[in-house]
């Protein structure tokens, strides 16, 4: 019976923190179901150990001793985790109590097969944060203590090899890397005292520290899961509204209706004239259509600043067009140069109006129309095409 409530007390309080993380998990959290191998580790440890009859039992059994530690667990959350684990606790008898048979320095040991509810403490109170670097990790433990008699010096003659311990510990995570932590583990661990001394009252107590090293294995981090959004859930017509939008809807279904109905129409107009659509000019007359040769109209003028022979941007992008459109290596052209009066010397002028040709003549070379079939003359200011000076400036092209 005794036993029965050590247990069921140990699930009670264990029942409680988990209780209390579940809530600081849900007003921190909430976070994505880890896999079976995520935020696993593998932790180990060395340290003293030292047992104790009773609190009421004023020396201890032995002298401080070695405690040894090997274990295996998972963080199912940032919070909660569990391990299994193995601890061996070395030591030497200290005093004799009513044993007489056994003398003082004999050396013994226990060991300790146990599962651990771990607890964050860190991040229930202030949040996961993966890159704390010292965490609390208080804990439950329960587990089986080996109590055989070949072991146990101070053990009685008990029915079986086996008796039950529970206890509480305290570990502390200080980060090294994300995948390795340095671990310091305070624990106390309570067992029945009947299967070991007429005198070592109701427990025996086992302190411990050790300190050792947790790697991490899988992934190492949590995700945090994103809630889902609200359902936007849209404000009810009213019946006029309702009506009004049907309404429209008739009146659109029945405009789309006439407009497919009217493209069918045009359609069927069409069929004929699309085997005309080819880049070629027609003629339609009687009903007919026939392919007409059309050439782009000239002449064209090409206009220069005063004193200047060269092309500007202006001009070159109305050559460029014309030249697109027009010209090629059967192109006839016929190429005229002119200078205005109003400045310069005859022979200024003349001199003006051969390099205004030739800049022409030879941008319509590069686009394609063949020398020979151009006719270059410069008049220098001799002919007058226009009123105004500005407009004598210029050079005309007609194609033959």
């Amino acid at each position: 019976m005794k036993g029965i409530k050590w247990i069921l007390g140990a699930l009670a309080f264990a029942g409680l923190f988990v209780s209390a993380s579940a809530l600081a998990q849900e007003e921190k959290g909430p976070y994505n179901t880890n896999k079976a191998f995520d935020n696993t580790f593998i932790g180990v440890g060395a340290g003293i150990n030292a047992v104790v009859a009773s609190p009421t039992v004023p020396a201890n059994w032995g002298n401080l001793g070695m405690s040894t530690a090997l274990n295996f667990g998972k963080w199912w959350t940032p919070a909660i985790g569990g391990r299994l684990g193995w601890h061996g606790m070395w030591n030497n008898s200290k005093v004799n109590l009513d044993l007489s048979e056994i003398a003082p320095d004999t050396p013994f040991g226990f060991n300790y097969f146990h599962t651990d509810l771990l607890w964050n403490l860190s991040t229930t109170v202030s949040g996961y944060k993966p890159e704390r670097l010292w965490d609390f990790v208080p804990y439950l433990t329960i587990g089986a203590l080996d109590i055989s008699k070949k072991r146990n010096i101070f053990t009685t003659d008990a029915c079986n090899q086996w008796d039950y311990a529970a206890g509480l510990g305290l570990q502390n995570l200080i980060k090294l890397h994300e995948r390795c932590h340095i671990t310091l583990d305070l624990q106390l661990l309570v067992a029945p005292a009947h299967n070991y001394s007429t005198v070592a009252g109701r427990f025996i107590l086992f302190p411990s520290a050790t300190l050792g090293l947790a790697f991490n294995l899988g992934k190492t981090h949590f995700d945090r899961s994103l809630p889902d959004a609200p359902a936007i859930v849209p404000v009810p017509f009213t019946e006029a509204e309702y009506n009004g939008l049907s309404d429209r809807l008739a009146a659109l279904e029945k405009e789309n209706a006439q407009l497919k109905d009217r493209a069918a129409t045009l359609e069927n107009q069409l069929a004929p004239f699309r085997s005309l659509v080819n880049g070629t000019t027609y003629l339609y007359q009687n009903g007919t259509f026939t392919a007409v040769d059309v050439k782009p109209g000239s002449p064209v003028a090409v206009y220069f600043e005063m004193g200047s022979a060269q092309l500007s941007a202006r001009e070159k992008a109305h050559l460029e067009y014309f030249a697109a459109q027009a010209v090629n290596a059967d192109s006839q052209l016929v190429i005229n140069g002119y200078a205005d009066k109003q400045t310069g010397s005859a022979r200024r002028n003349q001199q003006l109006s051969e390099q205004r040709v030739k800049a022409v003549a030879d941008f319509l070379k590069k686009a394609g129309a063949s020398e020979d079939k151009m006719e270059c003359t410069a008049h220098g200011a001799d002919i007058q095409l226009f009123e105004g000076a500005e407009k004598n400036r210029v050079v005309t092209i007609e194609l033959k």
